[in-house]
């Protein structure tokens, strides 16, 4: 791969499983989505590598956008078998995309029910993808940005690799975990099959415990490791953080950066959004009074000025759940209805059904992911609720202010980063501390103080949520850190 040039830009190719709008599970396609796509705004040639999971492609197409196939394929030799993959090129808004095409992209989802060493040969195919991409898109990086445990195979293998840790030796890696809780944890010696030497397997790399820790390699091997969040920075760091790892993190401090995630202001932003019955800005909020009106009548509910409580993301333990849906009954008895987009567990989607069924006045659940309904609910709803266990980072937190939506949240990773209690400086929203049901309540009190007897108040705690700056030059300097000249 080429070094980096003074007469050129910088060129990063991002890696990630899932990106946005092509394929999502969660918040790390959000950013590995958007991320690129902002960076290359600072003169960064800044490109995505991205599977073509089943309809991705076809997807792509019906939004009009063209798609070019590369005069060459991709091959990669795993357990003694060549996987070829088919490259194939579009421009999103302006972003250089790339979509591997492979039988092994194929099937239900992204993420396996469980990892074995078959069901993460999709991933390892990915990374080592990456690593041979130049030839068919005629291009080279100088900075491999990998998204998480899915691409840590491609640092494995620069390290390890019999082939690749020879030829790409001088080429620069980021690592961006979004979530330690997922590591990628395999037999202790399966990787042998993807041609990883034997050294691969020692306390210094990726054994953990008597098994594969993809993640470990890659916060040892890497350049540069990010964290989505400041605070998730430190907390990782920790030995009740670090999830097992945080020996290893807190040896590796000097290369770790917390750098807050941005907003892709080109799919979130009420001023443009294309989802939205209305749009408004943070001085003319006129346009979300009518995403109120429109969020009612889909939820069957008549206008009574009960402020509306949203929930949009994963139904799971993280996001706190397990005291947020004790929390409900309380709720609706002082005056809150709530709106709950999103699926995860199914004991607790079963329980917001319930909710649903005994309060329909109050409470109303769609379990999926509808892009319509998840920006109407950001748009139409007076406050957003975040409870969560823990947090790297966050987005809808950032999507909540942005559409006026004061967040309630626990005080934890990037929540505690991004959202202030709304009686100090530069507050924006409710802020709580102990994971309980109490202390939700508490905070939900304080809002509701706010919402009915300080009308002002809510309105400049509203706009003092509804700016927000970007994480992409910071994700600049650090790239220039990292090359020579």
């Amino acid at each position: 791969m080429a070094k980096q040039e003074t007469r050129r830009g910088i060129r990063v190719l991002h890696v990630s499983p899932e990106a946005v709008p092509f394929c999502k599970v969660g918040g790390l396609g959000d950013v590995a989505g958007s991320l690129p796509r902002a960076l290359r705004r600072t003169r960064i040639d800044s490109r995505l590598l991205v599977p073509a999971w089943d309809g991705v492609l076809d997807e792509v197409r019906d939004r009009g956008t063209r798609l070019q196939k590369a005069s060459k394929d991709v091959c990669v030799a795993i357990d003694w078998r060549v996987h070829r993959a088919a490259v194939w090129r579009a421009s999103e808004e302006g972003l250089p995309v790339y979509f591997l095409e492979s039988p092994l992209f194929r099937g239900d989802g992204i993420y396996p029910k469980e990892l074995t060493p078959n069901t993460v040969l999709p991933f390892v195919l990915l990374s080592q993808a990456a690593l041979e991409l130049e030839d068919a898109a005629r291009w080279a990086p100088d900075i491999l940005h990998c998204h998480d445990w899915g691409t840590a195979p491609l640092i494995a293998s620069l390290l390890w690799h019999k082939h690749y840790r020879h030829r790409l030796a001088d080429i620069k890696t980021v690592f961006t975990i979004h979530n330690l809780a997922h590591q990628g944890l395999l037999p202790l010696h399966s990787p042998l099959d993807w041609g990883l030497d034997e050294d691969a397997f020692t306390l210094d790399a990726l054994e953990f415990y008597g098994m594969t820790n993809l993640m470990k390699g890659a916060i040892a091997g890497a350049s540069a490791v990010t964290t989505v969040s400041p605070s998730y920075a430190r907390e990782i760091q920790t030995e009740e953080g670090g999830a097992g790892l945080g020996g290893l993190l807190r040896s590796q401090s000097y290369k770790i950066r917390g750098i807050l995630n941005g907003l892709d202001t080109s799919c979130w932003g009420p001023l443009t959004d294309r989802h939205i019955p209305a749009n408004y800005t943070m001085y003319d909020l006129s346009g979300k009074q009518k995403c109120r009106r429109i969020l009612l009548k889909e939820c069957g509910w008549e206008e009574d000025e009960r402020p509306i409580f949203i929930s949009v993301g994963r139904i799971v333990d993280q996001k706190g759940f397990d005291i947020l849906i004790p929390a409900i009954p309380d709720m609706t008895e002082r005056g809150c209805r709530l709106f709950i987009v999103g699926n995860g567990q199914p004991e607790y989607e079963g329980a917001l059904r319930d909710m649903a069924g005994r309060l329909p006045d109050s409470v109303s659940v769609f379990i999926g992911y509808d892009e319509r309904t998840a920006h109407l609910a950001y748009a139409g709803g007076d406050f957003f609720l975040m409870p969560s266990k823990f947090e790297p980072c966050g987005l809808s937190q950032l999507i909540a202010l942005l559409y006026g939506a004061p967040p309630i949240v626990r005080s934890v990773g990037g929540l505690a980063d991004t959202v202030f209690e709304h009686a100090s400086p530069g507050g924006n929203g409710f802020v709580f501390l102990d994971y309980s049901t109490g202390a939700l309540l508490s905070a939900v009190d304080k809002a509701l103080h706010l919402f009915h007897d300080d009308p002002k108040g809510y309105r400049a705690l509203q706009r003092e949520g509804m700016a927000w700056d970007k994480s992409a030059p910071l994700y600049a300097d650090l790239y220039r850190s990292l090359l020579p000249g």
